[in-house]
């Protein structure tokens, strides 16, 4: 038996496992009713079950591949109609082995379905209604790749690149209408993307892997915090504040009449 939810309904993509599943844990545990989405109906409805029987929480699951049209319409059309949901996860994604060079275009074009366009998808879909209500959270999972796009294939690093952007220009738009957005920005995480990606995770400096929950708890802190970005290995916060301020310091001079001096024939 559910009790009235104040806290309302969390909708979490790739909430079958790893983060997303911690996620979807944490937010139970705080009230939220739960929708989750992925891939996998079997494993959704056994976290369904453990869940609701923990927590006392509602909890519907939504299977879905985000990298097919047809299934993220039909997350974007619950996401448009359902008033009780309050708070979006944009969790779902998926990694591939290989450079732009040598890689497989056909997966690396699937892996950007997934990374990119069903973030924007449902981000903009949620983000009306929250604006119109006055309430709601997005929270995209981005990726420290997008600050240090050197360290893995250009690919997967400029689709979390996107969505740090995405998350910026979006707090731009719907920050001041009541709408809390959140960019997180993992650094490598214990989850089963690198076995699907077919990277071994052992081949990884230990000290750099963190577990997965606690990346979600420190990114929940960082909510709780009011953070637009959160960085949860980050341990002095005034770095990102600095990359930022300098980032922000730059913009009067990005779109001037003249070129610079440096590209003038002499």
């Amino acid at each position: 038996m559910t009790t009235p939810n104040g806290a309302g309904t969390a909708l979490i993509t790739g909430a079958s496992s790893g983060i997303g599943a911690v996620y979807a844990d944490r937010l139970a545990r705080r009230g939220h009713d739960l929708i989750l989405v992925a891939r996998d109906q079997q494993r959704l409805e056994v976290l369904a079950a453990r869940l609701t029987q923990e927590t006392g929480r509602r909890v519907d699951v939504l299977p879905a591949d985000l990298a097919q049209p047809s299934d993220r319409r039909r997350v974007e059309d619950r996401l448009r109609q359902d008033p009780a949901i309050t708070l979006l996860v944009n969790n779902a994604g998926v990694s591939a082995s290989g450079g732009l060079a040598d890689g497989d275009l056909d997966r690396l074009e699937a892996m950007i379905q997934v990374n990119a366009i069903a973030v924007m998808r449902l981000a903009g879909a949620v983000a009306p209604g929250f604006a119109a209500r006055g309430r709601g959270t997005i929270i995209n999972i981005a990726s420290v790749l997008a600050l240090a796009p050197e360290l893995f294939n250009s690919v997967y690093s400029g689709t979390k690149a996107f969505v740090l952007n995405l998350s910026l220009g979006l707090h731009k738009e719907v920050g001041e209408r009541g709408v809390r957005v959140q960019a997180v920005l993992p650094g490598a995480t214990r989850t089963e993307i690198w076995a699907r990606s077919g990277t071994d995770p052992a081949h990884l400096p230990q000290e750099m892997l963190m577990g997965v929950e606690e990346m979600v708890d420190a990114a929940l802190a960082g909510l709780d915090q009011g953070e637009l970005v959160t960085i949860p290995s980050l341990p002095d916060a005034g770095q990102w504040v600095a990359f930022d301020a300098a980032r922000r310091a730059m913009q009067p001079n990005l779109s001037r009449d003249r070129a610079a001096e440096r590209y003038r024939a002499g």
